[in-house]
């Protein structure tokens, strides 16, 4: 089978297309036929070497998953061979290919009302945001909800989620993403190469930063007291932090199956929708790697292993 896979940390050139043994699903595991799979900044940050404590070389790249159960491993219960299904493999990667194996935890049905390119683009980015509002920041109806990047991969979720909760939502990123963003539902906009957000925010009860570095600093200024700020991309300093009275969460997300469906299901029933800036063959990985990583994409980047 072909798959995707990095022998060398590095840039452009470090990833490969090669074909590969098909793999079998062990006790407990399912095989996947692969249909389509997407590019988050997980990969290319394991291709560039910045997770080699996590993971090792040779490695499969690809989190995101959908397409159709080929093989059901020995004590799987409740699956059945030609299902269609979605899911997230996190850091064990191997989405990036024809065929790769998955635990049951780590997939759901996949939502009827999408087809596999659209359905490729959700589970790690919506998995992600999904996680950080609800389980971490555990954002409540009327809470100010600050969302970084809101018309990334990650934020576009977000700003989706925080309004079905019935938080006030702002969003930042580039003036050519307004409509966008609030066409998802932001009730304010903020245009952050020209305007500090932090100049106009004072008091969010949740700021979910998904840009990291200066942003996550300057967001210490944009909560109020007790408010609570979710990082996704890295901490800002203790020292730092220690400044303010607000609630530093550091966090990745994980695989979930039930997350999954119930996100499914918002889907079915039209309240929240993906956005896809573009669809790319699988053998163009390294350039879809190289759009993800100019860190001005809306929306998801998808890859294609159908002809």
């Amino acid at each position: 089978m072909k798959a995707v896979q990095v022998r060398q940390w590095g840039g452009y050139d470090a990833t490969v297309v090669e074909d590969v043994e098909r793999p079998q699903p062990a006790a407990g595991e399912v095989l996947v036929r692969v249909r389509a799979t997407s590019v988050n900044p997980l990969d290319w940050s394991i291709r560039e070497g910045y997770l080699q404590e996590y993971v090792s070389l040779p490695y499969r790249l690809g989190s995101d998953v959908a397409g159709d159960i080929e093989a059901i491993g020995e004590g799987v219960e409740g699956l059945q061979v030609g299902t269609a299904v979605y899911g997230m493999k996190g850091l064990r990667g191997g989405g990036y290919a024809e065929y790769t194996t998955m635990l049951p935890s780590e997939l759901a049905p996949k939502p009827a009302s999408l087809n596999y390119k659209e359905s490729a683009a959700v589970p790690h980015a919506a998995l992600t945001a999904w996680q950080a509002l609800f389980d971490i920041a555990q954002i409540q109806a009327g809470q100010k909800v600050l969302i970084h990047a809101a018309a990334g991969g990650v934020g576009h979720y977000a700003v989706q989620f925080a309004k079905l909760k019935g938080a006030y939502v702002i969003g930042t990123g580039s003036a050519k993403n307004e409509e966008f963003v609030r066409g998802l539902g932001a009730d304010e906009f903020i245009d952050y190469p020209n305007i500090p957000f932090e100049s106009v925010v004072k008091d969010a009860d949740v700021v979910f930063d998904t840009v990291g570095y200066d942003t996550t600093v300057r967001s210490l200024q944009a909560l109020k007291s007790g408010g609570t700020l979710v990082c996704i991309v890295t901490p800002p300093p203790p020292e730092v932090a220690a400044q303010y009275d607000i609630n530093v969460k550091f966090y990745g997300a994980h695989p979930d199956s039930a997350q999954l469906s119930e996100i499914g299901k918002l889907i079915d029933e039209g309240k929240v929708k993906p956005s896809i800036s573009q669809i790319l063959p699988i053998d163009q990985v390294p350039e879809a790697l190289q759009i993800s990583q100019s860190r001005h994409v809306r929306g998801k980047l998808v890859l294609s292993l159908e002809e």
